[in-house]
């Protein structure tokens, strides 16, 4: 197991990793395999072996809005009634994979296409995702073996289903949406529905930090450590810019480490741009109103901010133990939940309580639209840039009433509740992270600058109006269905598209999808913070490896990508070692 330590000593290190999240722990963990090199993860929170909720999947409630969590919180979002969201981040070894929502829905082969990046091509992408993998089948879920893995560290599971999910199946079913169970691993079928597999295996959450505890003694972890900038110093040879050693905070010690061969930068998108500005790397303008010196102009440094948007649109169920939350809204529920768990590993604790999945396009339902008609588009392409074989939105469900935590209508009493959750594809809008001031233990301004282009208010509108329609008149849910939750609530009678669009605005919150801030590029990019191989331009010595290089947000989830980026630099790092 690698050393933690509670103080943290001035050492080189041959590759010293800033962020022990789930890109982190990947590319250490992959470096550390050469026996002949030393490799450091600086980790700004606690040892995930201190957290008991980041492997006991249904204790992610716990760690938001604790000292667990970023607690970053966005700029008021203009074009969302000035509404502040929670921008909830793991702050502990793993990262968010510790707390995020354990799907794998990977997206679609022209997503990387469309990234126009060589090498990250989606067939030479997609076996990165795969390599990560270690998954475990279940007799009723037909997989693709094709796209799984079975060696990696990263395990995976089905989830068993809650009665409730299969009804919505079999509603979306009746609304043209055929079942395909394991089309989110598949990356081939943009319009159905089926189970996206988790990062649960025997009740067990699968994590980053999973690696890690598969690492050699070459291995060393600085937790509660904080990173505050890299030092760049001038080439002996050809004068140009290296990167040698980080300064650090660990408690009310300060110290800098020097790394021999690499630095790599795994904050994530909202933490790895503040390392770069801290450290001179950025634009010029910017980085110097803090009083920093320029090192480096890179315009791209913390723009380029992208996420999903989603709603959470809550029904009540008439009929009892259709959902799960009696095993949790009732007398002692907590508290039994924890203590089959802590016995057997199973329970309401040992799932994340998403249920059935969905993809669709919505062309022939915005042909009305007067956004959607005008706004110009490329051949092939819609007027958010996807092709036909891309979806415009994801369904997704919850198995009880749970979610963000504004949320506190708990149906109690025998109540029975659930969510489904359009979310958007394709986004337009584009939002920025920047220093609130130069003191590395203050966090970022974050402005994801949600629903800035109207095209994305109107598509994700029209997303919530059918995903009511789906709830409210499919098959397997219109005769159990009552209304809208909380009782006071009324979106199931909303009908229009401006009516929907008013719901949009109130309601719409982050699916925790953060990415592109450091975006990968060409050099004919003048807004590319990285190459091709992950390296920050103008810089020996340093690469960015995290969902901040994204240059655009795929048709799917974080997760998966994130996992494939970090084995893809591993490899990229040893190959260029050998060149």
């Amino acid at each position: 197991m690698p050393i933690k330590v509670t103080s943290v000593p001035t050492q080189s290190f041959d590759y010293v990793i800033c962020g022990g999240g789930t890109a982190g722990c990947v590319i250490a963990t992959r470096l550390a395999e050469d026996p002949n090199v030393t490799v450091l993860i600086i980790e700004a929170g606690k040892h995930n072996d201190l957290l008991e909720n980041t492997k006991m999947t249904g204790g992610w409630t716990q760690l938001l809005h604790s000292a667990e969590d970023w607690n970053i919180v966005s700029t008021p979002q203009k074009n969302a009634l000035n509404r502040l969201v929670n921008l909830s981040r793991g702050r502990f070894l793993g990262g968010s994979s510790g707390v995020n929502g354990t799907l794998v829905v990977r997206g679609f082969h022209q997503d990387f296409d469309d990234w126009g990046v060589e090498g990250w091509s989606g067939a030479e992408f997609w076996p990165y995702m795969i390599k990560a993998e270690n998954f475990h089948p279940k007799d009723w879920f037909e997989h693709d073996p094709e796209s799984h893995g079975t060696s990696g560290y990263l395990h995976t599971a089905p989830h068993d289903p809650a009665p409730i999910t299969n009804m919505l199946l079999k509603s979306m079913e009746s609304f043209g949406l055929p079942y395909d169970a394991d089309m989110f691993s598949t990356g081939k079928n943009c319009h159905g529905c089926g189970h996206p597999v988790r990062t649960v295996h025997n009740g067990i959450r699968s994590t980053a930090a999973d690696y890690v505890e598969n690492a050699g003694e070459n291995l060393w972890v600085w937790t509660e450590t904080t990173v505050d900038k890299l030092n760049l110093t001038s080439g002996e040879n050809d004068g140009g810019l290296r990167a040698t050693s980080v300064d650090v905070i660990h408690k009310d010690n300060r110290a800098t480490v020097k790394a021999n061969k690499e630095i790599l930068v795994c904050g994530g998108a909202y933490c790895s741009p503040p390392i770069l500005l801290r450290s001179g790397i950025g634009p010029k303008a910017e980085v110097e109103g803090y009083g920093i010196e320029s090192k480096v102009d890179i315009p791209g440094v913390g723009k380029n901010l992208m996420d999903h948007l989603i709603v959470f649109m809550y029904y009540e169920v008439s009929e009892p133990e259709v959902t799960t939350d009696h095993l949790i809204y009732c007398v002692d529920g907590p508290q039994k939940s924890y203590l089959q768990w802590k016995e057997s590993k199973t329970g309401f604790l040992s799932t994340f309580p998403f249920g059935a999945h969905a993809y669709t396009r919505l062309d022939n339902r915005l042909e009305d639209s007067e956004v959607w008609k005008k706004r110009e588009r490329r051949e092939g392409r819609d007027p958010m840039g996807l092709t036909p074989s891309q979806p415009s939105i994801e369904l997704f469900a919850t198995e009880c009433y749970g979610g963000p935590s504004q949320y506190t209508d708990y149906p109690v009493g025998g109540k029975s509740a659930f969510a489904i959750i359009p979310e958007l594809f394709g986004p337009r809008s584009r939002g920025t992270v920047t220093l609130k001031s130069k003191d590395p233990l203050e966090n970022p301004i974050v402005d994801p600058n949600y629903l800035a282009d109207p095209l994305d208010l109107t598509v994700m509108a029209e997303g919530c109006r059918y995903a009511n329609e789906i709830v409210m008149q499919g098959e397997g849910t219109k005769g159990v269905v009552k209304n809208a939750w909380p009782p006071n609530s009324n979106h199931h009678l909303l009908k229009t598209r401006e009516e929907w669009e008013q719901f949009v605005k109130q309601w719409g919150t982050t699916c925790y999808h953060a990415s592109g801030s450091c975006k990968m590029g060409p050099a004919s990019d003048p807004m590319a913070v990285v190459d091709e191989r992950l390296r920050v331009r103008g810089v020996k010595g340093l690469r960015v490896a995290d969902a901040s290089i994204f240059p655009l947000l795929h048709s799917g989830h974080t997760q998966s990508p994130v996992y494939g980026v970090a084995e893809k630099c591993a490899d990229m790092i040893k190959e260029d070692n050998k060149a």
